[in-house]
C-alpha cells in the first residue's frame, strides 16, 4: 500500500480532530454522562454548535438539487435508538472509542470489539427479521 499526500492529510487531520475531541472532554465517561443527563450544558452546547456549523456548511456549499430527497431508511431511528444507547452506556461513540484508545484506556477495546460485532450482525439481522434494504439511506 503506497501511503500518499492525501493519506498523510487525513491522518493528520484525523488526530488532530482526535486530539481536540479528547481535550474538550468527549473521551471521559462522566463528562458525556453529565452531557446526556443535561447536567452539565458545555459539551451538549458544543455539540449542537458543531452539528448547526456543518448544517449551516451543507447549506452555503451544497446547492438544493444536491440534496437527495427520499423517505428516510425505515432503520434509521432504530439505528439511531442503538447508537445513542451503545453511546450512553460506554460513553464513546465510534470515533470516541478510537480517541480513548490512543489515550491508553483499554476498555475502549471492549466498545471496539462491540461497534465490530454490531457492524458484522447488521446485515445478517436486518434483512432476515425485517426485510429493510440493504443499501445506504442514500442509496
Amino acid at each position: 500500500m503506497v501511503v500518499g499526500r492525501c493519506h498523510l492529510v487525513t491522518g493528520a487531520l484525523g488526530l488532530l480532530f482526535g486530539f481536540g475531541l479528547s481535550r474538550i472532554g468527549f473521551s471521559d465517561f462522566g463528562q458525556v454522562h453529565s452531557m446526556f443527563t443535561f447536567s452539565d450544558l458545555r459539551l451538549t452546547l458544543t455539540f449542537a454548535t458543531a452539528v448547526f456549523v456543518v448544517l449551516l456548511g451543507y447549506r452555503l456549499w451544497v446547492s438544493p438539487e444536491g440534496y437527495a430527497h427520499h423517505r428516510p431508511h425505515p432503520g434509521t431511528l432504530p439505528g439511531g435508538l442503538l447508537l445513542g444507547a451503545g453511546w450512553a452506556l460506554s460513553g464513546a461513540c465510534p470515533s470516541i472509542a478510537w480517541v480513548q484508545l490512543g489515550e491508553g484506556r483499554m476498555p475502549a477495546l471492549v466498545t471496539l470489539v462491540g461497534i465490530a460485532a454490531g457492524t458484522w450482525l447488521y446485515p445478517r439481522v436486518h434483512a432476515r427479521f425485517f426485510g429493510w434494504p440493504t443499501e445506504s439511506c442514500s442509496g
